[in-house]
This record gives C-alpha cells, structure tokens and sequence, in this order.
C-alpha cells in the first residue's frame, strides 16, 4: 500500500514544469515530519504547491501524505493575504499500544479537502501568521481509516528570502472504523522551511 501511494503522489510532479523545490522540517517533543516542496505551473494561473510528506511520532505510527495547493493572493489593501484550497492524500501505519498480542496494527488512508490563509505583516522583517487545514470524511477514508482531520497554525519569521522559521501547533487525528479516534499530534512544533 505503501507503496503504491508513493509511486500514485510522485506520478502527480511532471518532471518538465517544476518550477522551484524546497524542504521543510517539522519537530516537536513527540514527532518529526520533512516535506520536500516544489511547484507546477500545469495548474490554474498562478500554479500550485505540491507537497510530499513523511510523519512518524514516538510511538511508532508514521504516515505519508501528498498535498496538491492552488495558492493566490489579495489585490489592493488585502495583497498581504494569501490563500490556498486544494487536496491532500495520507497513507499510513498506526502502532496501537494493546495489551492483546493479536491485535493487528490498523493501516489505511485518506483523501482530504482543505485549505490555508497566510497573512504577512508588514515590516523590515516579514513576520506571517498561517493557519491550515484538512478534513476526510468516512467517504474518502479507506482500510481500517474511518475519517481523518489535520488543524495548524504557526507564526512564521523569514530569515531570508529562501529561508523561513517558525512555531506553530497542529492537531493530526485519524478517526478508526472501530469508532476509536487516535491521536497522532497534538503539539506545539517549531520547524524551517527552506527553498532552493
């Protein structure tokens, strides 16, 4: 399964319109996630941010996931505000902590809708606040995965024009068919994104 969602995300980048790449490292007390970024200008007028992700925390789960982002940004007065809508995919592994030795570690996916808002502040140092997220009903949930929600929200410093810092809090919960819901982040993080 693992797999076959790998080769699915990486058949979504058509190698001839990337236009930049860029890595971002998240890392809190419990879990870790790297993000290889890159943009496609195959997608509506001012193209989209394309996103591959791998999650693990410290019990063990790990999930990977493949975002697809069509971003604008406000005209006029509002030109500080970005805003994006779009998908995200995850595909993963959950290591539940039972007491049962034969109980199977539950693994499935889902298809996501969501979106962000990003607004800048204006000043000699741009400092942005962004706040994200996605939802996937049962509908679009598969394997033992019953519905997933993502929430985040991060103050954002850029250290250079190629290079931002931030912290933030996100909340990453997986919805299981048995009805169990099963946290996997519920932490403040602080994290880089860098483009190159």
């Amino acid at each position: 399964m693992l797999r076959k969602a790998l080769i699915t995300i990486a058949a979504l980048i058509p190698a001839s319109n990337v236009l930049s790449a860029g890595l971002d490292l998240k890392l809190s007390s419990e879990t870790a996630e790297v993000t290889f970024l890159t943009q496609n200008a195959t997608f509506g007028y001012g193209g989209a941010d394309i996103g591959i992700g791998l999650f693990i925390n410290e019990n063990d789960d790990f999930l990977v996931n493949g975002a697809i982002v069509v971003s604008g940004s406000g005209t006029g007065d509002v030109r500080a505000l970005h805003f994006g809508v779009g998908g995200k995919a995850y595909a993963g592994r959950l290591d539940l902590q039972t007491t049962n030795p034969n109980d199977s570690e539950p693994s499935g996916g889902a298809i996501a809708i969501g979106g962000n808002l990003r607004y800048v502040f204006p000043s000699s140092t741009p400092i942005a606040i962004l706040v994200e997220g996605f939802w996937a009903p049962s509908v679009t949930s598969f394997s033992d995965f019953d519905g997933l929600v993502e929430y985040r929200i991060a103050l954002e410093l850029e250290v250079t024009p190629s290079a931002r810092a931030y912290v933030g809090y996100r909340k990453l919960e997986v919805e299981l068919d048995t009805g169990y819901e099963y946290v996997l982040d519920d932490n403040a993080h602080i994290g880089v994104r860098f483009a190159f």
